[in-house]
């Protein structure tokens, strides 16, 4: 059995999913239009550009949840899913889970965005194992705003990554081979110590880097 990891946002999907949300969320009138699309857009260009203090992020991220009772949540993120993530799930990016799927192989999503906005996603996608951003809940099942642990987002992604296999009794160095695809340059770190690094969808910092490393490069999408 081989590990196969896949970054979420503009690798499986063509779309970013936590900016998605926000933007969701105005478009619904749940939060000020204005003033949020400022703050999340703000957030999104720094993601891009590799400045984004994640700390910084997910307290806001997280602290927009907490505005909402578990149940108004569940309803929005339904209505999310049918109107944004589902329309955005193509053939290719399905296609190539089932080709891990179909090899044996462990297959896994790790992303930066928080599970309450991504786990609906990896259902849909028919990945059981998600490592995201976990926010804390009260006994009721409320958001608090409150990040449990540490951000999943650059070398974050290696210190989960490993923390998950070992919860498993597994180890990175334990699979022959270790497959890790993602958009971003933000994920250089993970991508530098899998066997099998693949710049998927790659943007232009990923892609030069790919490019003078010898990582293959592969186009899900035509975004």
């Amino acid at each position: 059995m081989n590990l196969a990891l896949f970054d979420l946002d503009h690798t499986l999907l063509p779309i970013d999913s936590d900016h998605e949300w926000g933007q969701f969320l105005v478009r619904i009138g749940a939060v000020d239009g204005a003033a949020f699309a400022r703050q999340n857009d703000a957030f999104f260009a720094q993601y891009q550009a590799g400045t984004l203090d994640p700390l910084a992020y997910l307290e806001f991220a997280l602290g927009t949840l907490a505005r909402f009772p578990r149940a108004e949540l569940e309803r929005m993120h339904a209505q999310f899913m049918a109107e944004v993530i589902e329309p955005a799930i193509l053939p290719a990016a399905r296609a190539l889970l089932q080709r891990h799927h179909d090899a044996g192989d462990l297959v896994a999503i790790i992303t930066a965005t928080n599970a309450f906005v991504t786990a609906p996603i990896a259902k849909a996608l028919g990945v059981a194992h998600l490592i995201a951003a976990q926010p804390e809940v009260d006994a009721a099942g409320n958001i608090t705003g409150r990040l449990l642990g540490t951000p999943t987002q650059g070398a974050g992604k290696v210190s989960h990554t490993h923390a998950w296999l070992a919860g498993r009794g597994q180890t990175l160095d334990g699979f022959a081979r270790s497959h890790f695809y993602s958009d971003s340059h933000n994920d250089i770190p993970l991508l530098s110590v899998v066997t099998d690094p693949v710049a998927t969808n790659p943007n232009a910092a990923l892609t030069a880097h790919a490019s003078t490393h010898g990582w293959p490069l592969l186009h899900l999408f035509n975004d």
